[in-house]
C-alpha cells in the first residue's frame, strides 16, 4: 500500500516514536522455558529501600568497563545526558549519571523521566497475572467489553496484547502527524486516538499477521479496567509496580513530571527546543502514561524479564505468545509495516524479545530509554538518554546499552534494529 508522505518536520517526528516502537516491535531467540530465579531483593547495593544513586567508588572492574563504554558512546552520539544502572542477579554493578539534564544542571541518577512503552510490559504482565487466576481467557473475544470495536467478535485479548489485531497505529498515521506535530501540548483522548485506526480497513484479518499499533494497549487498558472494576494506574500499582517496589514509577493524567526531572530537549520540529512538558496523552492510554528513574527501570525489566510475578507457563506465554512466525509482506500489508516475527526476534506479550534478551524501548518527545534483561545471566541494563542539538536520529539509549550487551553477554547480541 502506498502511503501518503509526511511534511518533513512531522515525518521527522513521528520516525523518531516509530523507529524504537515499530522496529522493536518486531522482536527472541529462544528464552529458556521456565522463568529465571527472581532477582535478589536485599543484594548489595539493590535499590530496594535505598536512594537512587551513584555506585560508591572505587568501582569493580565490571563498573568500571561499562562507565567507560557509556563514556566513550555520550561523546561519540554527542549525548547531552546518560543515565544507567547495570545489575547481575539482582546486584548492582553500576549506577550513575552522565552530563546535564539542563545547562548548568548535571544529570543525577534519581532524576525522572518518560518511561513510554515500559508500561505495555507492566500491563502485558497483569493480564497474564489475571489468566493465571482463572478470571479471563487469553483467547476471549472482547465484544462484551468493548463492544464498539471493529471485529470485536474476533478480536481476542491475546491478540490485543501481541499486536495481531490488524488495526492500523495512529502514530504513523500521516493525519495523526499533521495534528501532532503543531499541538505538541495537545490532551487527547482514547476516542480521538482511536478514530485514525477506526477510519481505515484492517490490514489483515485478526490473528493471521502482525502489525505493532499503539492502539491495541488503548484498548487492551480499556478492557481490563473492565474485567477488574479497577482504574489501570490502580491495578498496575497493585500487581506490578507495588510488587516490585518500583515507588518511583507512577503514571500521571496530566504533563507534569515528579521532580527532580531529568529535562528533555528535540529537534523533532526543525528547531533544537525542549520538549520536558509537551504532553504525552498520546501515547497510551489515560492511566498507563508513566515516568521512572533508572534504579525503578532496572528493578522492573529484572522483575518483568525474570517472571518474578507469573507462574513458568506465564511466563513461557509471555516471552513467546505464538508471534513467530507471523507477520510478512502480503498483499494487503506491506512487509514494512507487517514486520516477519522469527525466532531471533520477535514481540511477545507487551514485551520484546531479542536473542534471548527480554526488553522495551520507548522513544519520543527527546526522551530515550531501553531495559532489558537477559535471563540466561540474570542481567539488567537500563539506559535512559537526552540529546544535544547534533545528536543523531534514533533510540541513542538503544546504542549505549548494545555496547554494555557486548561486553557483558557477547554471546547474545542485543541486535535490535
Amino acid at each position: 500500500m502506498t502511503r501518503t508522505p509526511l511534511p518533513t518536520r512531522v515525518r521527522t517526528r513521528v520516525q523518531a516514536v516509530s523507529t524504537a516502537l515499530l522496529c522493536a516491535a518486531l522482536l527472541a531467540v529462544t528464552v529458556p522455558a521456565t522463568a529465571a530465579g527472581p532477582a535478589s531483593p536485599e543484594g548489595p547495593g539493590n535499590h530496594g529501600g535505598r536512594d537512587c544513586v551513584r555506585t560508591q567508588r572505587p568501582l569493580g572492574g565490571q563498573g568500571r568497563q561499562i562507565l567507560g563504554i557509556t563514556r566513550k558512546a555520550k561523546d561519540e552520539l554527542r549525548l547531552k545526558a546518560v543515565e544507567l544502572r547495570v545489575t547481575i542477579d539482582g546486584r548492582e554493578v553500576v549506577t550513575d549519571a552522565l552530563g546535564e539534564s539542563m545547562s548548568g544542571v548535571p544529570a543525577e541518577p534519581d532524576m525522572h523521566f518518560r518511561a513510554g512503552s515500559v508500561a505495555f510490559a507492566h500491563i502485558g504482565t497483569t493480564l497474564l497475572q489475571l489468566v493465571d487466576e482463572r478470571k479471563v481467557r487469553l483467547d476471549d473475544t472482547v465484544e462484551r467489553w468493548l463492544p464498539d470495536l471493529p471485529n470485536a467478535r474476533k478480536i481476542t485479548l491475546r491478540m490485543l496484547a501481541t499486536n495481531t489485531t490488524g488495526l492500523h497505529d495512529y502514530v504513523t498515521d500521516p493525519a495523526f502527524g499533521a495534528e501532532l506535530g503543531p499541538h505538541p501540548f495537545r490532551q487527547w483522548t482514547p476516542e480521538e486516538l482511536l478514530a485514525f485506526p477506526f477510519s481505515h480497513s484492517f490490514w489483515y484479518p485478526p490473528g493471521t499477521s502482525w502489525s505493532y499499533s499503539h492502539a491495541n494497549y488503548v484498548l487492551l487498558a480499556e478492557a481490563l479496567e473492565k474485567i477488574t472494576g479497577t482504574r489501570i494506574d490502580e491495578l498496575v500499582k497493585q500487581r506490578v509496580t507495588g510488587p516490585l517496589g518500583l515507588r518511583d514509577t507512577q503514571n500521571n493524567f496530566t504533563p507534569d513530571i515528579p521532580g527532580p526531572v531529568l529535562h528533555a530537549f528535540t529537534s523533532d520540529r526543525g528547531l533544537y527546543e525542549e520538549s520536558t512538558f509537551w504532553n504525552p496523552s498520546w501515547t497510551t492510554a489515560p492511566g498507563a502514561v508513566i515516568t521512572t528513574h533508572i534504579c525503578d527501570l532496572a528493578r522492573s525489566v529484572e522483575g518483568i524479564g525474570s517472571g518474578e510475578l507469573l507462574s513458568p507457563r506465564a511466563y513461557r506465554t509471555l516471552v513467546n505468545p505464538g508471534t513467530v512466525g507471523l507477520g510478512g509482506a502480503s498483499a494487503t500489508c506491506p512487509a514494512s509495516i507487517c514486520l516477519k516475527q522469527t525466532e531471533a526476534k520477535h514481540f511477545g506479550m507487551g514485551v520484546i524479545v531479542v536473542n534471548g534478551w527480554v526488553l522495551q524501548n520507548p522513544s519520543f518527545s527527546g526522551y530515550a530509554a531501553i531495559q532489558a534483561y537477559l535471563p540466561a545471566r540474570r542481567l539488567a541494563i537500563a539506559v535512559s538518554t537526552t540529546k544535544t542539538a547534533d545528536t543523531p536520529a534514533g533510540n541513542t539509549a538503544e546504542v549505549v546499552a548494545t555496547r554494555i550487551a557486548a561486553a557483558l553477554a557477547p554471546e547474545a547480541p542485543l541486535a535490535i534494529g
